[in-house]
């Protein structure tokens, strides 16, 4: 059976939490191809800009580089989303690393988000960026096609080639990456706090049940401490 999962990025304004939101100023989608338990990449990505609708600000641009000029003419964002959704059936699944802020911008389900996938299978990893795991797995791209970074078309080709190589490597199900993606990030180490950059199960266990169910941090927290507390419970 072959089926198709779509890479998606998005280049935006700014952050959802930012005052009056943020607006996507350009688009793109890299296509992998499982076939059996076998995946690959077909084809390089396609990028659209996309007229936001507001100035881009300069820390915005900072980041992408990306110009008030470049997107003058660009599409609109909902002709930019039909655009994504060519060649798809019931059976595309789309991915993106760090499927929640896509989420945000675009109307149908990023299901698989590769950092979440990529905290639960190379944890030691020196961090989750997909550039960084690009040169730590040894990914063999074309340079010219991964960069630049922080581009929707260079992002989205190296993201492919990492949900291929988390398939490809056979440790997890497309059912766990799913699972996964869907429930909070695992984080290798604890980023707050006195015990920050601790790893989460070298922590006493009474700090665990704190952070568990005592304090005031927010979901992600929280769930990694529960999930350590079951560990060690096990």
């Amino acid at each position: 059976m072959t089926r198709l999962f779509r890479v998606i990025d998005v280049e935006t304004t700014g952050l959802p939490t930012d005052e009056g939101g943020a607006a996507v100023c350009e688009i793109a989608y890299c296509d992998v191809i499982v076939n059996g338990e076998q995946a690959y990449v077909p084809g390089l990505p396609t990028a659209i800009f996309v007229n936001p609708g507001r100035p881009i600000p300069a820390t915005a641009r900072a980041i992408h580089h990306i110009s008030d000029d470049d997107v003058h003419d660009g599409a609109s964002i909902s002709d930019a989303c039909c655009a994504l959704c060519a060649g798809i059936d019931d059976s595309t699944v789309f991915a993106a690393h760090n499927a929640d802020f896509e989420n945000h911008f675009v109307v149908e389900p990023v299901r698989i988000c590769t950092y979440k996938v990529a905290l639960r299978l190379w944890p030691d990893a020196p961090a989750h960026g997909n550039q960084v795991l690009r040169y730590h797995l040894g990914l063999d791209l074309v340079a010219e096609h991964a960069s630049p970074p922080h581009r929707a078309g260079p992002d989205t080709y190296v993201t492919a080639h990492l949900l291929a190589r988390c398939i490809n490597e056979g440790r997890a199900s497309i059912d766990d990456m799913l699972r996964w993606s869907s429930g909070p990030a695992l984080l290798p180490r604890i980023p707050f706090g006195k015990h920050r950059g601790s790893r989460w199960e070298d922590v006493p266990i009474d700090y665990l049940d704190w952070v568990a169910n005592k304090s005031d941090l927010d979901r992600d927290a929280k769930a990694n401490a529960r999930h350590h507390l079951k560990l060690r419970s096990a």
